[in-house]
């Protein structure tokens, strides 16, 4: 059956300017980083992308390594644009990045010219697509020089094979000195991707100040710590949960009874703020207008949905704030 988008998909979502730019993103993304590989149930991901669309979702967030295995998440999403979303190209963000280990060799990783330019064709055919609209570098390269890996993301717009470019696990000292190289390349950092959350908030030590001062968006990945920002772990651990099925990002060893402690008193705090936990948690990085959007993960259309939910309170009390702090502190 053809899939035809809500008509009324526009009406519940917000959209934030991205930085300095004249792009605007939805207030929620949906990752690709799990759910999407040759694992997985193909027609469970292509609800996922039709649920969020149908919500207002037009970001969808890719890198060549998800699946697993490596390239299947692009594949099967280029699978998908092909059956289901075609007619919407025009309508969507679509970002790949490339940075971590791709394929084996000297020149499938880190941030070498020959590496992104070649990671980048490979995705784009995997995906089908003539181009992507934001690419990634998806980590910084200790050895290769910052000139070749933003000379690389610059001559990626000028073939036309990404409209836009953006860093991401770059720190501030590390993302000054690529904004200015891009910005005098002529092809200024559109935003970047940290992870930020709650629990994870080196963001706050310079980097927030600096995406401000240049006008680059900011996207958090991670944004309910790989499921602890929610209620799901205060009774034990669910079966169906990531730290029991996979473990390779969340384990037992990160829900120590100090997290569980400081979880359980958040939750109260949602509860009084007439939030879920995840909600309050997505609510709060949502708060500060230089975060452009959000990008969640989801096993299930109804999360998507949920998820939204968020965008119904973002308005925190100074005491609030305050009592969220000392919490976390």
């Amino acid at each position: 059956m053809t899939y035809i988008a809500a008509a009324n998909r526009y009406e519940g979502m917000e959209y934030r300017r991205c930085g300095n730019s004249g792009l605007k993103l939805s207030a929620f993304s949906l990752g690709l980083w799990h759910n999407f590989g040759h694992v997985n149930n193909f027609e469970n991901a292509r609800n996922l992308l039709k649920t969020a669309f149908d919500h207002g979702i037009t970001h969808f967030d890719l890198a060549n390594n998800y699946g697993p295995p490596y390239g299947s998440a692009e594949a099967n999403f280029g699978k998908i644009l092909d059956l289901d979303f075609r007619p919407y190209r025009d309508e969507l963000i679509i970002s790949s990045k490339a940075g971590y280990d791709m394929w084996e060799g000297p020149y499938g990783n880190w941030g070498s010219k020959k590496y992104l330019v070649a990671s980048l064709d490979q995705s784009l055919k995997r995906m089908n697509l003539d181009y992507v609209d934001i690419f990634y570098h998806h980590r910084p390269d200790p050895e290769t020089p910052l000139e070749e890996t933003m000379s690389a993301l610059d001559l990626i717009v000028r073939q036309g094979k990404a409209l836009y470019v953006g860093l991401s696990n770059y720190r501030p000292a590390e993302a000054a000195k690529a904004f200015k190289i891009l910005k005098e390349l002529g092809t200024p950092c559109l935003i970047h991707q940290p992870k930020y959350s709650m629990f994870e908030r080196w963001v706050e030590d310079g980097l927030l100040d600096l995406l401000g001062q240049e006008g680059v968006g900011c996207i958090p990945f991670s944004p309910l710590a790989q499921g602890l920002l929610t209620d799901k772990y205060l009774g034990g651990i669910p079966e169906d949960s990531r730290v029991a099925t996979s473990g390779k990002f969340l384990n037992e060893s990160h829900i120590t009874p100090e997290k569980i402690e400081r979880v359980t008193k958040l939750n109260a705090l949602a509860k009084q703020r007439g939030q879920k936990l995840a909600h309050m948690a997505l609510s709060w990085l949502l708060k500060d207008k230089r975060v452009t959007s959000v990008l969640i993960g989801s096993s299930k259309p109804e999360q998507i949905v949920d998820s939204i939910k968020a965008l119904q309170n973002t308005d925190f009390s100074v005491e609030e704030i305050g009592m969220i702090n000392n919490i976390l502190k």
